[in-house]
């Protein structure tokens, strides 16, 4: 009787091309804009980007590439950009987007590693990659796409354009299975080289199902999604992706976004959703306040990349109507893990209430367990104060990085990724990232968070930015120094921002001083680079040492 029951389900691969021939189908009229830079955006159609990406796969076939070769790019936020998302896996081959603020140390590294065959840059870019090119052997031609108005290509080197007016369409997809490779990413490279992480189409299928669920980000065709996050950072958390599979409006942003740039994109273009590290929506904010853009189009602004501090996310609330909403993942998740949502029966709460729940990273998405455990590996409970390391697992995480065995203690025995993260769980199972385990600060045995501390001080109306570091002791090892960046014109100094903590932590947790700096340094992405301001305190002398 069971063998009966077995394969009465169709062979279908949970593939990328699926998506495509869905939308080109199905959402052939709706639009997809680019900033230029002193140009009205360029807009054309799904039906034209349709045919334009088979373009591209036709050119991709005429150079010669075969499954599994790496196709990379090194490009801002465009509709070409998104042309390569698509073309690349569609024939097989593995998009590989580089990330062209990385060090040409770095860069080098990562195109050595990954085998780059081929690599598609905007001209804007260009030089960062003409600074290395002849220490990159693999890749055989490099195609440049102009992507600004005065934009010129280098003599010997293929034009974007030229080359898709040249290409014959392709008809026809290779049929793919769900395990093959469609895209790679690298780690930030914080510690040791950058890491590679390989997606398959399945896991890519599934993430974007994921993603567009109500209860997720709920992306749909009736979206108008801006995309700030570069697409060169796991995948612009793999939306441009979601957004084909939809049929969501998509404007990308372009080279170089500045903060105008984002609020005239969104009151022009009535933009539904966009995301980007809180960085960007201080700056937002600010201008919004002086020049009265408006953005009450947005239903949300996803966050990810740090925490957005409470008092950010009840500004754009009340005086924008706009909802922020954390969202937590990692490259190694492609990238999507918890997302931060009230369940129904929170949204009679108090105001406070909920936004105290909107602080945390949010529950799991569907498709991802996770747990938190001790340093002997023990699971602790969701109490909402044990604190352990955060470890997950799932159809779209990593289970080993590429040609990196040494990494092999990322994961546990029993088949979980440690994320390097450091939270609490509590029992409606909302996560709250407490630290980085190597940002967290131990001091004379207690655990002191530079988050919790850094979203405190960034409460205090005169500060822009803060970033909390650990600085040696010699009595208590180490000890909390607050960074910190006052906003444009305000006079601040340190016992300001410590008569500010002192109602709200212990006396041991407050910062021993404070230091007022003109900006936080930041990541590739935006992120608050600690590991510089570490560097430039290493020296630093405690008061009462």
């Amino acid at each position: 009787m069971s063998a009966q029951l077995d394969r009465l389900m169709m062979d279908y691969p949970l593939t990328l091309t699926h998506f495509f021939e869905r939308s080109r189908r199905l959402f052939s009229k709706k639009t997809l804009a680019t900033r230029i830079p002193g140009r009205p955006l360029f807009r054309h159609t799904y039906a034209d980007f349709a045919e334009r990406t088979t373009r591209l796969a036709g050119a991709l076939r005429a150079l010669g590439l075969r499954k599994g070769d790496r196709v990379a790019t090194l490009a801002w936020n465009s509709h070409r950009h998104l042309e390569i998302y698509w073309a690349a896996p569609l024939v097989g081959c593995v998009l590989h987007t580089l990330n062209f603020r990385l060090s040409a140390q770095d860069l080098t590294y990562i195109v050595n590693h990954a085998e780059d065959a081929v690599i598609f840059a905007d001209a804007s870019v260009w030089p960062v990659l003409e600074a290395i090119r002849d220490k990159i052997p693999s890749v055989r031609r490099i195609v440049i796409m102009r992507d600004t108005p005065d934009a010129t290509v280098p003599a010997g080197l293929d034009e974007y354009e030229a080359l898709l007016a040249a290409a014959t369409p392709v008809t026809g997809w290779p049929r793919l299975a769900e395990t093959d490779a469609a895209g790679m990413c690298y780690t930030s490279g914080t510690t040791g080289s950058p890491k590679a992480v390989v997606y398959t189409h399945r896991a890519m299928f599934l993430h974007c199902l994921g993603e567009a669920l109500t209860d997720s980000f709920g992306i749909s065709e009736d979206d108008t999604i801006l995309h700030i996050v570069p697409m060169f950072h796991a995948n612009a958390w793999c939306l441009p992706f979601t957004g084909v599979m939809v049929g969501s409006t998509q404007i990308f942003a372009g080279p170089s976004p500045q903060p105008r740039d984002i609020c005239e994109l969104v009151q022009n273009e009535r933009v539904t959703f966009t995301g980007a590290v809180p960085t960007v929506w201080i700056a937002v904010k600010d201008l919004c306040e002086k020049e009265g853009w408006n953005i009450a189009s947005l239903r949300t602004i996803a966050i990810g990349g740090s925490a957005a501090p409470k008092h950010l996310q009840l500004a754009f609330k009340n005086q924008f109507g706009v909802v922020m909403s954390h969202a937590w993942g990692m490259t190694e998740m492609t990238p999507l893990g918890t997302i931060a949502r009230l369940k129904s029966y929170m949204r009679g709460w108090s105001e406070d209430a909920q936004y105290d729940v909107r602080a945390r990273v949010g529950y799991p998405s569907v498709g991802v367990d996770v747990r938190i455990v001790d340093d002997a590996g023990r699971e602790l409970p969701w109490n909402a104060t044990s604190m352990g390391e955060l470890q997950v697992r799932g159809p779209w995480v990593v289970g080993a990085y590429y040609n990196n065995p040494e990494s092999a203690a990322r994961f546990t025995e029993d088949g979980w990724f440690r994320t390097g993260d450091v939270a609490t769980i509590d029992p409606e199972g909302y996560v709250q990232i407490t630290d980085r385990t190597k940002d967290l600060i131990k001091s004379g045995g207690e655990w002191i968070s530079s988050v919790d501390l850094e979203n405190m001080i960034m409460s205090h109306p005169k500060v822009l930015e803060a970033a909390v570091i650990a600085v040696p002791h010699p009595k208590w090892v180490e000890r909390p120094l607050a960074c910190v960046v006052p906003k444009p014109g305000a006079r601040l100094d340190a016992t300001e921002i410590i008569d500010h903590l002192r109602p709200q932590v212990a006396k041991w947790a407050l910062p021993d001083d404070v230091e007022i700096i003109d900006a936080v340094p930041k990541t590739s992405v935006g992120k608050f680079d600690k590991k510089v301001l570490r560097e430039r305190y290493k020296g630093w002398k405690a008061r009462d040492a």
